[in-house]
């Protein structure tokens, strides 16, 4: 049976405090939780209803009532495996391919499918500003489906980051030129902004060029969603 220090500990991961504070994080649902079996994260602890559950892993998985889980999910309705992992030391970036970098990314979902559109175009790292949304927040870790496991992310102050970069950094604009005109190179930084600001002016400056995807229709639609915008022009970049 799991005890209530367990229960109290796994329940405080929900708030970013306490996972800074333990270098833990939750994962719930089997698809993520196998995702980070599987990978180089380190498991603190598993949790599962089910006494069948195979994730063919030597750690030991503790067998607890729907009630206890219940009391340690952050879900409306908890699956039926949740895992605890270890918060990874963060890589260096390289610059000999593309790089992702989030100017104040504030919705969890968002970012959860940015990290996934980085796995897909086989972006390896991910640089975040200080005030990003935490890629451990589990609603975050949901819209991975695991492929936070595949994708380095860092949080870090964007400008001293840009300044030092080695390669051409783009940014995206509405008054920025048309990508599809765009000759992109094999390697370089993409910069993508706030939901409702954008880039930065403070960003902008370390930008130096900007690019758009042009609107075709004669909607009154004023942007596209910033998860949406990225997997264009990640698609664009693969395709040059």
């Amino acid at each position: 049976m799991v005890s209530k220090n367990q229960i109290k500990l796994v329940k405080s991961l929900h708030q970013k405090k306490y996972r800074n504070r333990h270098n833990l994080f939750v994962a719930e649902g089997i698809k993520v939780v196998q995702e980070l079996v599987n990978s180089d994260f380190k498991v603190n602890s598993l949790f599962s209803t089910d006494p069948e559950i195979n994730l063919g892993t030597t750690d030991t998985i503790e067998i607890v009532a729907e009630a206890e889980l219940k009391k340690m999910s952050a879900l409306t309705s908890p699956n039926n495996i949740l895992g605890v992992f270890e918060i990874p030391q963060t890589q260096k970036p390289n610059f000999d391919g593309w790089i992702v970098v989030l100017d104040d990314i504030r919705d969890p979902g968002n970012l959860g499918t940015i990290i996934r559109l980085c796995d897909w175009f086989g972006i390896e790292h991910l640089v975040c500003s200080s005030n990003t949304v935490d890629c451990y927040n589990p609603k975050t870790l949901q819209a991975t489906m695991g492929s936070i496991s595949r994708v380095n992310i860092g949080y870090t102050d964007l400008q001293t980051f840009l300044q030092n970069a080695p390669v051409n950094v783009f940014g995206a604009f509405m008054e920025g030129g048309s990508v599809y005109k765009k000759d992109m190179p094999n390697s370089g930084i993409l910069v993508m902004g706030n939901e409702a600001n954008g880039v930065s002016k403070e960003v902008e400056a370390m930008v130096t060029q900007k690019i758009s995807i042009p609107q075709f229709g004669k909607s009154t639609t004023e942007s596209l969603n910033v998860a949406t915008a990225t997997a264009i022009l990640l698609n664009e970049i693969r395709r040059n």
